[in-house]
């Protein structure tokens, strides 16, 4: 004899729930109204249970709309249940009436959980690789309703609902199911559009109701300073750039060109009504200028969703979510695309170092320290007066690791530029004595942060080979850009913060003093191949009244425009990957501020456009010549040519690369003219001027060497040659013959 199944079996489960649980589920604080409301199998067959605010009658109907019976009210605010005729547990709508109004209601309690044990197994795991695909809200087909499934991690939770502009904002009505082996909270919630607001209403350890929160894993958020997460679809992109992808997934990037544009999204043009560019419209005019000007890539200062304009986005509370302020998430995508078809690669600053205390965010999450530490010794960054990720924790790593991996393949990203390492790197970062914990070993090290990026950084390479990772690290620990099987944090480059320092310490110094700073310039290259290097000139120098690039130098206005352009010029000629902050390219003035555009009046001068041009020059040079770039982060790659010319401040190296013809930099950093300076050269022959920053069409004197020099013999196996120096200037020279 077969046995029934289980849903067939007669349960002694009651028509009517007892007073107490009615009440539970009318105020919101039953903790599973998936034990009660929807379709059970009870004492008297199959029975239906719903709570729809406002209904006087409810007919129960199958999703064909056949009518399976009349639910009885057993409490006026719109507590029903009743038998309906079914022989199996199945998804219902409700015909409800109040007076002469009518609707209907896909009823969420009517339907199975749609996440399954091997995603409990992965998120327990914290191996879990695709939770972007399975957190947060996504539009699915289930069961044979259209609608979104809501998923959230809330493990200390009493309560969790999904609230929005589809149930009023009522936290009774779509009361989410609970994975107990996750802390994972998940409703399919029918007939919900594209377009809705929603949060998610949690009822803390203590019963209390906390603050909506934002869904941390939402892909689109509202435009501040509204919070609300939206119910979007899938992304959608015709994406058009395979050669891109296949071009970065297989070189050696450190041996590719690399002169990134730092931006900052909100500012770097405006509406003339000084709104802010679409994607679209950013597209249509930062495209054609970063081609024009030679830029490899474009890094955006961190463009996730977040509340406050002046964090420029550093204070993200939507690690998910492309920020409201330019549109829809598929324009981010088409930007990206537009770039990749024309071969700029497009790069995000990420923050995986601290997130703000705002009350929709992931602090205090369900009433507990859930993304953060409690103590406030771990959890607490006294710099920003935010939270600290706790990293010890496999739902957080996992959390972040993602979104890695999300931006990566979603939306094609070629890399992250990963903020505050340091502040992540040390327990005792901007802390005093006492107000710090040690590591298991006593140790200042995070290493609990230790592990998360290496694993972030070994996930990310693996699964998107296209992607490079680059670390701002201000400190000297070691290993940060090399692999983690060799005992690395495992990024691709780090910021070379000491260059930038020190060499913006001597040029923003008299020139009649800089003899006694030599070693500024000189102290780089003894670790300048320790690690593979970006050399920045970021918005971090040109914000807090540190003034711009151009208020830096010394001298009179002429003075000024010769310094920077000598700084560009040894800058692009020295070893190390380029990145340059918007507006420094044609020397904005004023210091920047994300309450306004660039200064984009200024190019109608000659000393200004003259920079722009320089720049432009630069970089297609760089990028035309291996010499420059291909060695950028190996030793063999540079010889210094002069380094002891102490009283004269003039510098001279050799860049170098396999089969390609060497080139020397040559730089004089005061005011005086050298007519006849000799500089040794490693080969005799004609040497053709490939670059002079004091040219006329830059805004310089004019001074140079006609185009070319000649190096003659000096032993057997050195020459020299005899050449103008111009004042505060910088000569680029490739072997002719």
């Amino acid at each position: 004899m077969k046995k029934p199944s289980k849903q067939a079996e007669k349960s002694t489960e009651p028509m009517a729930p007892a007073p107490a649980v009615v009440d539970a589920i009318l105020s919101g604080l039953h903790t599973d109204p998936f034990a009660v409301l929807g379709v059970h199998n009870s004492v008297d067959g199959f029975v239906a249970r719903c709570f729809i605010p406002g209904a006087e009658t409810i007919t129960a109907m199958g999703l064909d709309s056949t009518t399976l019976g009349e639910l009885n009210c057993l409490h006026p605010d719109g507590f029903f249940a009743g038998n309906i005729a079914v022989k199996s547990i199945q998804p219902l709508r409700y015909r409800a009436t109040r007076g002469d109004v009518e609707w209907s209601v896909t009823d969420p309690y009517s339907f199975g959980p749609v996440l399954g044990p091997m995603d409990d197994y992965f998120v327990r795991e914290g191996s879990h690789l695709r939770l972007f695909d399975k957190m947060g809200s996504h539009p699915i087909h289930h069961q044979g309703v259209d609608g979104f499934h809501f998923a959230v991690w809330a493990p200390n939770a009493k309560r969790v609902s999904v609230v929005g502009d589809f149930n009023e904002w009522d936290g009774r009505r779509h009361v989410m199911r609970l994975r107990r082996d996750t802390g994972i909270w998940e409703i399919f919630a029918p007939d919900v559009r594209a377009g809705s607001t929603y949060k998610f209403e949690i009822l803390g350890i203590y019963g209390d109701v906390l603050p909506l929160k934002a869904d941390p894993f939402a892909r689109r958020s509202e435009l501040r300073p509204q919070t609300a997460s939206i119910t979007t679809g899938e992304l959608e992109q015709d994406w058009d750039d395979g050669d891109h992808i296949k071009h970065w997934a297989s070189v050696d990037k450190r041996r590719q060109p690399m002169s990134i544009y730092e931006v900052h999204a909100g500012s770097w043009q405006l509406r003339d009504d000084g709104s802010f560019l679409s994607w679209d419209e950013m597209a249509e005019r930062l495209i054609p200028y970063c081609v024009d000007m030679g830029f490899t890539h474009i890094e955006f200062l961190p463009i996730s969703e977040h509340p406050y304009d002046p964090s420029w986005g550093y204070q993200t509370t939507g690690l998910y979510a492309p920020t409201a302020r330019f549109g829809e998430p598929e324009g981010f995508a088409r930007f990206v695309n537009g770039c990749h078809k024309v071969g700029i690669g497009v790069l995000l600053d990420w923050v995986p170092a601290h997130f703000p205390t705002d009350a929709h965010g992931l602090r205090q999450f369900d009433g507990t320290a859930l993304y953060e530490h409690e103590d406030p010794r771990q959890g607490f960054h006294p710099d920003w007066n935010t939270a600290i990720y706790n990293f010890g924790r496999s739902e957080v790593l996992s959390y972040l690791t993602n979104n890695a991996l999300y931006w990566g393949e979603k939306f094609h990203l070629d890399g992250l530029r990963v903020d505050a390492v340091a502040s992540m790197l040390y327990l005792d970062y901007s802390r005093k004595d006492g107000e710090w914990i040690p590591n298991e070993y006593g140790g200042r090290e995070n290493l609990e942060s230790v592990r998360f990026l290496q694993k972030m950084n070994q996930q990310v390479y693996a699964a998107h080979p296209q992607m490079m990772t680059i670390a701002e690290e201000s400190t000297s620990w070691p290993k940060v850009s090399q692999p983690v099987h060799e005992g690395g944090l495992g990024f691709g480059f780090k910021w070379n913060m000491g260059f930038m320092h020190d060499t913006l310490s001597f040029f923003a110094r008299d020139p009649l003093y800089r003899k006694f700073h030599h070693q500024e310039i000189t102290f780089g290259l003894l670790y300048a191949f320790s690690e593979n290097f970006v050399l920045p000139i970021s918005h971090d120098e040109v914000v807090h009244g540190k003034g711009s690039m151009i208020a830096k130098m010394p001298g009179d206005d002429w003075q000024k425009f010769a310094n920077l352009r000598a700084y560009y010029a040894f800058m692009w000629g020295y070893p190390g990957k380029k990145l340059l902050f918007m507006g420094q390219e044609f020397a904005q003035w004023s210091e920047w501020s994300e309450k306004r555009a660039l200064d984009w009046n200024l190019l109608q001068y000659p000393l200004h456009e003259g920079m722009r041009r320089l720049v432009r020059d630069l970089n297609l040079t760089y990028r035309n010549k291996p010499t420059l770039h291909a060695r950028d982060c190996e030793g063999e790659g540079f010889e210094w040519l002069i380094s002891d010319d102490v009283e004269q401040s003039v510098f001279a190296w050799l860049r170098k690369a396999p089969d390609c013809k060497p080139i020397a930099v040559i730089a004089n950093l005061t005011p005086v003219y050298h007519e006849h300076y000799t500089v040794p050269l490693p080969v005799a022959g004609r040497w053709r001027e490939i670059l002079n920053t004091d040219a006329e069409i830059y805004g310089g004197s004019g001074k140079g060497n006609g185009g070319r020099v000649e190096a003659v013999p000096q032993g057997h196996d050195w020459a020299a040659a005899s050449l103008s120096l111009p004042p505060l200037a910088v000569i680029m020279l490739e072997l002719e013959s």
